[in-house]
């Protein structure tokens, strides 16, 4: 007896294989997320990340310029400043880093790429969190939110197309719309943050915005036991108005992406996070795996579970490889 099905026919050739894929990479489809630091003249290295840098102004307009040239949809734009306070006045100022970065971004390569931009006060903050604290050291939502209505109008003032609210306060997209719409910025495009995890594959990232927290952000960013949870938020904020959804971190939620992208009726992208990338750079480092088949099986890995766009530290890279 011999099997008349035989699935193996479709995998015989390279030419078969690639003719039956369900699921492709895009150049178009990939978001370079990039650090910008206040004062160095020079790029440079983050240690946890090999192959990645804090840019300067002038590192920061030619790595977007070949980003450009590689075909890359986008680039997500986060600042280092040289100076921190407690409700993150930097993250405000139109002279602040990632403001300053955003304008010499949008000169650059306003035209053949979608400049991004980071909307939380992290980075900006002398004690590391997403928002600002109350008397008794928690982060109080509400007053947040108000930093993150004059962080979205310094954000659009500047030039960024598309503004990446991570900062997962409740109410957050409502705000910032409501903030955009109200002074004429109605065609400047809201992403949310709408699952993201408190997670340990964050570790190297803060080190690429020098982060200043001490503790976690349980009380904000969800619980990596919940699923549901997700899918909650991700609802929430398509009633407020979101232009885009983010699952993050990506490959070990899979499931949640999948769950968002399958109840979606607006485009929904995961973030590839620092730990990810770093763990596949030290293991090809290493030797123990190969390095090029693993970012791409990665990256294909995050697609095939429904996004429709990747921010990867990779993307250049992996344009290029595409062409």
């Amino acid at each position: 007896m011999h099997p008349t099905i035989r699935p193996r026919r479709l995998r015989q050739s390279p030419a078969l294989r690639r003719m039956t894929a369900e699921t492709r990479l895009h150049a178009a489809d990939l978001v370079l997320p990039m650090f910008v630091r206040e004062g160095t003249p020079e790029a440079l290295p983050i240690q946890s990340m090999p192959g990645v840098v804090q840019h300067s102004l002038d590192s920061l307009r030619r790595a977007v310029a070949d980003a450009a040239e590689a075909g890359v949809g986008g680039v997500m734009l986060f600042g280092v400043p040289e100076t921190r306070d407690a409700i993150g006045t930097g993250a405000t100022d139109p002279d602040g880093i990632l403001n300053v970065a955003t304008r010499a971004v949008v000169a650059e390569v306003g035209d053949a790429l979608v400049v991004q931009t980071d909307l939380c006060l992290d980075e900006f903050t002398d004690h590391g969190h997403c928002g600002v604290l109350d008397v008794n050291g928690r982060v109080d939502n509400d007053a947040t939110l108000e930093r993150y209505r004059d962080m979205a109008l310094a954000q659009a003032d500047a030039g960024s197309v598309l503004l990446g609210l991570s900062g997962m306060m409740d109410g957050q997209v409502a705000a910032v719309r409501q903030a955009l719409d109200s002074v004429g910025h109605l065609d400047t495009a809201v992403l949310a943050y709408s699952a993201k995890y408190a997670s340990v594959f964050y570790g190297p990232f803060r080190e690429a915005v020098d982060s200043q927290l001490s503790g976690d952000r349980r009380t904000y960013q969800q619980d990596p036991a919940n699923r549901r949870e997700g899918l909650y938020e991700a609802r929430l904020d398509l009633e407020q108005g979101a232009d885009v959804l983010m699952v993050k971190p990506a490959m070990s939620y899979l499931d949640v992406l999948s769950d968002v992208a399958a109840m979606s009726d607006v485009p929904v992208w995961a973030y590839q996070v620092s730990g990810e990338y770093s763990m596949i750079e030290a293991a090809a480092a290493n030797g123990w795996i190969d390095r090029r088949r693993a970012i791409e099986e990665s990256v294909v890995s995050i697609r095939r579970a429904g996004a429709d766009a990747v921010l990867t530290y990779w993307a250049t890279e992996i344009a290029g490889w595409l062409r």
